[in-house]
């Protein structure tokens, strides 16, 4: 007995030494709480529980397999990985299917989002190709680091998915600014971006050019959603009233009007969140903020930690990505910023989304559990 016992536990330590164990209980503690919401969300419809339960279950068995990758191999076969990201991102413009343009490509079993693979792609060949230069890079290599963001975001950009696209941007950025590019070039960009989005706000021509009629109203809402109340301003008026209906302790398990009585729109995926926050009141919405900061400061411990700098730049980006993408749906679901379609990381329900999630911090688990690479 005490042999298969040994047997048992050596085989686990072997599954799990490359596992990062305190940011993985984390993800799983997120995970929990995601099916949790989701249960409430779906009217107590064990469906979607069960089917958000396999997509985790996807993206941890990806997890795993990323974190036993070696970290040399992963960083030599970035190029190709990049390229071959691109591919799925073309073949949607022609093959994808969406509702306000084409985001998914239908597989059959489930639909497969490829701007999202491209969240985790971009910044693995950004940190490939800052890495192979002296840091902080010089203009003709920032220049090359700009050409790479703009394929992926460019392609994200013709399916008509501009909250999605601004992620993938914000992925990639976030890269430059860690590979310590100069003050000076982020004080031109927020001038050149200030400008495109007055432009995009206040010019005839950027508005009816540039944005789609639904772009429009998405920005008109946010500006004052009161003036369409039964309209254009629903959704965000109702998740309003969710979150502060919630209170510090919330309504209960279950108990949320706004989304059992269905006045909250798309309520399993972009206003999950406000779910949790009726639900759970300002406890719940405390702990699970407190999961993604603890997600994200122990990738950047990891980052801190590395000696290469492809791991550092990479693992540092995807945690910072994590905070945007949470910090956009919070915005979003509030009223601070437009509603642009960005779901919760690991809350709101989607195969894709939580898949490439759990398969980045995968990686950022191999680039721990090796050693570090020198050039």
């Amino acid at each position: 007995m005490k042999g298969l016992l040994r047997i048992l536990l050596d085989l686990l330590l072997r599954f799990v030494r490359t596992l990062d164990l305190p940011l993985l209980a984390a993800l799983l503690a997120l995970m929990g709480i995601g099916l949790v919401t989701q249960f409430s969300a779906g009217n107590e419809s064990l469906r979607g529980v069960a089917m958000q339960g396999a997509f985790y279950c996807v993206g941890l068995g990806a997890l795993w397999v990323a974190s036993r990758l070696p970290a040399h191999l992963l960083k030599q076969a970035t190029p190709a990985i990049f390229v071959l990201s691109l591919v799925p991102l073309v073949l949607v413009l022609f093959i994808g299917s969406g509702k306000y343009g084409n985001h998914w490509i239908n597989l059959g079993f489930f639909n497969f989002q490829p701007s999202e693979l491209a969240k985790l792609t971009l910044p693995m060949m950004l940190a490939w190709h800052f890495d192979r230069h002296r840091l902080p890079p010089r203009f003709g290599v920032l220049l090359a680091g700009v050409a790479i963001i703009a394929m992926p975001v460019g392609l994200t950009l013709l399916q008509h998915d501009l909250g999605t696209a601004a992620l993938v941007l914000a992925a990639g950025v976030f890269v430059l600014f860690l590979a310590g590019t100069s003050w000076w070039w982020w004080g031109a960009a927020a001038v050149i971006g200030g400008t495109g989005f007055a432009l995009a706000m206040f010019a005839p021509i950027e508005w009816f050019g540039f944005l789609r009629p639904y772009q429009q109203d998405r920005i008109l809402t946010f500006r004052n959603p009161e003036n369409d109340p039964m309209g254009a301003g629903w959704n965000i008026l109702q998740s309003q009233i969710a979150i502060g209906g919630g209170g510090v302790t919330g309504k209960g398990w279950g108990q949320g009007t706004q989304s059992h009585l269905n006045y909250l729109p798309e309520h399993t995926t972009d206003f999950a969140f406000s779910v949790l926050a009726e639900d759970f009141g300002w406890i719940g919405v405390a702990l699970t903020l407190s999961l993604y900061l603890f997600v994200v400061a122990r990738c950047l411990w990891i980052a801190a930690d590395s000696r290469d700098g492809y791991a550092r730049l990479l693992a540092g980006a995807i945690g910072l990505s994590l905070f945007v993408y949470v910090l956009v749906n919070g915005a979003m679901i509030s009223g601070l910023l437009p509603v642009v379609g960005v779901p919760m990381p690991l809350l709101s329900y989607g195969g894709t989304s939580a898949a490439t999630l759990l398969l980045g911090f995968g990686v950022v688990m191999a680039l721990k559990s090796r050693r570090p690479v020198h050039r």
